[in-house]
């Protein structure tokens, strides 16, 4: 076994947020969040080009995520924000880094979607400097790309906040509500970002 699948799963603490694999518990709140956020997030989901895209079942969605955690393919995250006032921390979004590469690339890319009832709350952006951080610290990645929609401005806005490179445009790049469609890339590397990407969104919004 490598060092890699010892330690999964793995949960992220942040200023704000903390990142954490998802559980089969958590079915009612993430079905009920998904249910709330669907006219929010359906024109960004990610579909198969012969239906939609998750496993059948939550549990077996849950499953499918650790198992490929646990062979280094992808980081599966909740993002909650916990609260001084109770001991439960809301699940208010979802942040995966999936396409891992090992071997001379070391990159792997962020995706992730926010509540829109706590949207414009600087979650995002937190979230992805949390996971790439991470990715770049304890995993020892070397690059970091997010893929977004050209009409998504509440994401464009997370990855400019956040200093990520415009690497252009990629032609029908992902199958996105039913249709392939046309994604901007962002990119980000290890050495441009040496006192990590939190500490650069810190001084950003200060």
């Amino acid at each position: 076994m490598s060092d890699y699948e010892r330690n999964w799963p793995v949960t992220v603490h942040g200023p704000r947020l903390v990142l954490r694999p998802l559980r089969r518990r958590d079915k009612a709140e993430w079905m009920h969040l998904r249910r709330t956020n669907e006219q929010w997030l359906t024109p960004w989901d990610a579909t198969l080009p012969a239906g939609t895209g998750y496993p059948a079942g939550f549990g077996a969605m849950v499953l499918a995520q650790n198992r490929s955690a646990r062979l280094g393919q992808t980081l599966p995250w909740v993002i909650t924000l916990p609260s001084l006032h109770s001991r439960h921390a809301p699940i208010v979004g979802q942040l995966t880094v999936s396409s891992i590469m090992w071997g001379a690339a070391r990159s792997g890319s962020i995706g992730y979607w926010v509540d829109v009832a706590h949207a414009g709350n600087g979650i995002a952006p937190e979230a992805v400097a949390m996971a790439t951080d991470h990715c770049f610290t304890a995993l020892g990645l070397h690059r970091i790309e997010i893929n977004i929609r050209p009409e998504n401005g509440p994401s464009l806005r997370v990855v400019q906040k956040l200093g990520f490179r415009d690497e252009g445009l990629r032609k029908d790049f992902l199958h996105i509500n039913g249709a392939w469609a046309d994604h901007r890339s962002f990119a980000l590397t290890a050495p441009e970002v040496p006192d990590g990407l939190l500490l650069r969104l810190r001084d950003t919004t200060h």
